[in-house]
């Protein structure tokens, strides 16, 4: 199976309803590695890695995030390897 990284943004009500941690227990769950943070401008940027598959789920997960969030669009590019040690959710 192919690994894969992605970077991105994800847009809306983003911040202060739990994004980070949400994004960072389903990472965890699926066994990607890379991290999350919010940014000054209110969108959330992540960048993640793995196994193909599981890397498709994150990004329809992210599509949505978890409940009280409300991503109006989320934008994902392929991005070059980084071979992160785990997830980490970076202030």
């Amino acid at each position: 199976m192919a690994v894969v990284c992605r970077h991105g943004y994800a847009c809306g009500r983003v911040q202060g309803v739990g994004f980070r941690q949400s994004t960072a227990m389903e990472a965890g769950r699926l066994q990607l590695s890379g991290w999350v943070r919010n940014l000054p401008d209110g969108r959330v940027e992540v960048l993640f890695e793995g196994e193909e598959g599981a890397v498709h789920s994150l990004a329809q997960w992210l599509a949505h995030g978890p409940s009280g969030a409300r991503v109006v669009s989320l934008t994902l590019r392929e991005h070059p390897l980084q071979d992160a040690p785990g997830f980490e959710v970076r202030r």
